[in-house]
Parts: structure tokens; C-alpha cells; sequence
């Protein structure tokens, strides 16, 4: 099997090599001359980062393309033949983006970081701070981020409620699986956008559905720019039906200088970093290694995506 690697991944190599299968490894040389052709069965890229397209069309023989990442927005799909398999590291990001989320929920309800003390306050003892117990979770997507973020938000006596794109029997007790945002969006008091960017969720989340929000909710976004109109969620933010937003994603990112959404008031925001935790290259590594020794025993591979779908 030989295998091409976008980027030298430190240690990547040799851990592949150990697998104990008949492996070659082939680190693609970057420059800025022309890609020359190379013969791999398997490719391991990114979709940020380097000329994607002249690298698919330099690689000879390409049955299998794995996406280091946990998404494939913006790779060009068409560019593969009918054969060409292709799978990411879908879930590796699903534990620290679920914390994250939950910490943005409990940071809204226990008005932090403003009640953190650095002089004294008007008084003691008083606040009107909010739980998350009761609450209604509104989760937009299903997937392994959706369903780790539902777990947690269970064990803090939440209501859960998520979208899938056909009915099925929830795989969770205590989440109600509905087909219509629609019937979502009223009675969520916290949302949370766990889909992935496909033509379909371009702009999911603007006027017309921020409208049908129930008032005083509070908007996470963990998922891509795309799925939210800023325009929109400006407005909203600015008459009060919306009472907050925590941003990780953004257009563009970075954000210029000056860009409103730095300065408004009710937005959090973060730098696309709800994914980090411990040890990341190696969980998004792990299903590569375990898809390298399904593919050179022919058995299925994890991650796959939907080359029509787009996720």
C-alpha cells in the first residue's frame, strides 16, 4: 500500500510502517513549482492549507483519500472519480466541542465572567444568576458532536430537542428527534448548530428563523459560518429577541480589525478553538490508522463521507 502524506506529520511515518502491513510512505515535497505526478493508493491532506486540487490531479492510482479533519467543506469533490473513496475524522472533536458548549451555556446562565469579582461589589449574598436545569436544548444536527453535546446537557436536567433530516427513534433516552426546525426553534431557550456545511445549511439560521426563536434565547454556533446570516443575527441581537451569541465560527476568519462583531454586546466570541483539547493530533490520527488497516484487509472504512451529500 503506498500512501502519500500532504504535510510530515512527526512520527506519522514510522507508526504506519509498524503497522505490520506491507506499507510505503511518501511525504509530498512542497514548493512553489509544479506538483509532479507520484503514484499513491492513499492520500492523507487537508482541505486549508496548499493547491488541493493540483494535488488530487498529481496522485496516480488514488483508490482513498482520508481529510485530516472533521470536515470537508470546500474540497472538491468533483475532482474524484466515481471510486475514489473518501473519509475524514469525523467525532475525534466531539468530547472537547461538547464541553465547550457546555461551557458557553453555563457562562450565559451563571453570568460569567461579569461575576468575577475584582473590587467590591454594590452588595453580596443577591444575584439573579440562571440554571440549566429545565431548560429547553435545541440542537441543530445530530451527528457525533450533536449527540456528545445531548449527553452532557442530560446530565444537567436539561430538555433535549434535535433536528435530523428523516424521523427516526431517538438512540438516546430523554431526546426528542423532530424533523422541522420549525417546531424547535419556540421552545429552545439555548440553540446549538452541530451540522455541517452543505448547500442546504447555507444560511439556515437568519431572519425568518431567528424570528421564530423564542425571545431571550441564546445562540452557540460550533459548527461553520456559513449556517448563520451575520446580517441577520445583528439585527436580533440589536432589538433583543436574540439575548446572546457564542461565536466560534465567523466570516471571514480571521475577522478584521474594527469588525462589529468584536465590540457588540452580545456577542461571544472565540477564535475556532472549541475543538482544542489534549493530545488532538492524536485523536484526529486515530481513525486514519484504524481506516489503514481496514483498507488493506478490505473491511469498511469509519468516516465515510457522501460524495453527493457533501458530508
Amino acid at each position: 500500500m503506498r500512501i502519500a502524506l500532504q504535510h510530515d506529520i512527526p512520527g506519522l511515518c514510522e507508526q504506519l510502517q509498524g503497522l505490520g502491513q506491507a506499507v510505503d510512505t511518501y511525504v509530498v515535497p512542497s514548493g512553489d513549482g509544479p506538483l509532479q505526478p507520484f503514484a499513491a493508493d492513499v492520500l492523507l491532506c487537508t482541505v486549508r492549507g496548499g493547491d488541493l486540487p493540483a494535488l488530487i490531479t498529481a496522485c496516480q492510482g488514488l483508490r482513498w483519500i482520508h481529510v485530516f479533519g472533521t470536515g470537508i467543506d470546500g474540497f472538491p469533490l468533483s475532482l474524484l472519480a466515481d471510486d475514489t473513496v473518501l473519509t475524514c475524522s469525523r467525532g475525534a472533536t466531539a468530547t472537547p466541542i461538547a464541553e465547550w458548549v457546555l461551557a458557553t451555556m453555563l457562562a450565559r446562565e451563571k453570568q460569567l465572567p461579569e461575576r468575577w469579582l475584582k473590587e467590591s461589589p454594590a452588595s453580596w449574598y443577591a444575584a439573579d444568576l440562571g440554571c440549566l436545569e429545565g431548560k429547553t436544548l435545541g440542537i441543530v444536527g445530530f451527528g457525533a458532536i450533536g449527540q456528545a453535546v445531548a449527553r452532557r446537557a442530560l446530565a444537567f436536567d436539561m430538555q433535549v430537542m434535535a433536528t435530523v433530516r428523516r424521523h427516526r427513534e431517538s438512540p438516546m433516552p430523554g431526546v426528542r428527534l423532530v424533523e422541522q426546525l420549525d417546531s424547535l426553534l419556540p421552545q429552545a431557550d439555548h440553540l446549538v448548530l452541530a451540522l455541517p456545511a452543505t448547500p442546504e445549511s447555507d444560511g439556515l439560521i437568519n431572519a425568518q428563523t431567528l424570528a421564530a426563536l423564542k425571545p431571550g434565547a441564546h445562540l452557540v454556533n460550533v459548527s461553520r459560518a456559513s449556517l448563520v446570516d451575520q446580517g441577520a443575527l445583528r439585527t436580533a441581537l440589536d432589538t433583543g429577541h436574540l439575548a446572546c451569541a457564542s461565536l466560534d465560527v465567523v466570516d471571514p476568519e480571521p475577522l478584521p480589525a474594527g469588525h462589529w462583531i468584536y465590540s457588540h454586546p452580545g456577542i461571544r466570541l472565540s477564535a475556532h478553538i472549541s475543538w482544542s483539547g489534549p493530545n488532538m493530533t492524536e485523536r484526529l490520527l486515530a481513525p486514519f490508522i484504524a481506516n489503514v488497516q481496514a483498507f488493506s484487509r478490505g473491511e469498511p472504512l469509519q468516516g465515510l463521507v457522501d460524495k453527493t451529500a457533501g458530508y
